[in-house]
């Protein structure tokens, strides 16, 4: 399909969401968005973007509000941009706008995300997408694209990345990639997050350098990595040896700063935990891998907040 035919809704736009709806826009796309807030700002003046890649700034197609489910066309692909909290349930902000020939695709973080959206839409072929991104909403409809937007995708089960999705992703102006092995890529990244975004939060929204300089900051953010290789490994995603290794390389090589969970808990928005650290040790449980460092952290962190918060 020609990128200029392609029909997509985000749900879900906020600076996650309306970054990627800007790129697919810019590539020529037809892109509508589905919104909770922000509804008559955008309408009106679109997404205003500052951004590294340029003038991103854009308006929808059709700007949807989930009670006008009913009004909308079918769509190609409809990406879902959500975080992945207990408040949300993400089969029903999907089943209004998913046809029979919907390709769904979740840009979320997270391990095991995908298994109820799967069961909801046995049908429909899904995508699990990874972004590696640095990007917020400052204002009503006015987004920071900070760095980065490299996107990697997959398929959930059986078939393949449309490879015309993939050439809008790079034509609108990011490095985008398909797998074939998005677990594996979810694995890789949650060597970082599952440390990381957790501890912050027990940290007081503690930036990164924060948390390894601390005493024995760097030895327990390395423990859990490894105990998180483990679990992946017996998964089936074996990751490099020196996976960890890099992993605190690249983040001392950077500025120090607040990850995205740590700026959630300091504004006082729901916690991705159950997805990011939660999930991870569910399946320690389930294949046996004693994960003593993430048992403890999920532990306390089931002490500090109630189910409905993580």
């Amino acid at each position: 399909m020609a990128i200029q035919n392609l029909r997509v809704l985000i749900v879900g736009a906020g600076a996650v969401g309306s970054f990627y709806g800007a790129i697919l826009h810019r590539a020529g796309a037809q892109v509508s968005v589905v919104m909770r807030s922000d509804v008559e700002v955008v309408k009106q003046y679109g997404f205003q973007f500052t951004s590294p890649l340029g003038d991103i700034s854009w308006h929808p197609q059709v700007v949807y509000t989930q009670a006008d489910a009913l009004k909308a066309p079918t769509f190609d692909v409809v990406i879902l941009c959500v975080k992945v909290v207990p408040s949300i349930d993400r089969v029903a902000l999907l089943t209004p706008w998913v046809s029979p020939d919907t390709t769904i695709m979740l840009i979320q973080n997270g391990i095991d995300i995908e298994p109820p959206i799967a069961q909801a839409f046995p049908r429909n072929p899904l995508m699990s997408a990874l972004a590696f991104i640095a990007v917020s909403r400052v204002a009503p409809g006015q987004i920071e694209h900070k760095a980065y937007g490299r996107l990697v995708m997959g398929m959930y089960g059986e078939g393949k990345v449309p490879t015309g999705l993939v050439e809008a992703f790079n034509a609108g102006g990011i490095d985008a990639k398909a797998t074939e092995n998005i677990q594996y890529e979810r694995w890789a990244k949650c060597i970082w997050n599952a440390p990381f975004n957790p501890v912050s939060v027990l940290a007081n929204g503690a930036d990164t350098l924060q948390m390894l300089d601390a005493p024995q900051g760097e030895t327990t953010i390395r423990a859990m990595m490894a105990e998180v290789m483990a679990v992946a490994a017996a998964d089936g995603h074996a990751l490099p040896a020196d996976a960890a290794d890099k992993n605190i390389q690249v983040t001392r090589d950077m500025p120090a700063y607040r990850n995205s969970m740590a700026l959630d808990f300091l504004a006082g928005r729901e916690l991705e935990l159950e997805a990011i650290l939660g999930n991870v040790v569910a399946l320690a449980e389930r294949y046996q891998v004693a994960t003593p460092h993430l048992d403890t952290l999920w532990g306390i962190l089931q002490m500090r907040f109630s189910p409905s918060q993580i």
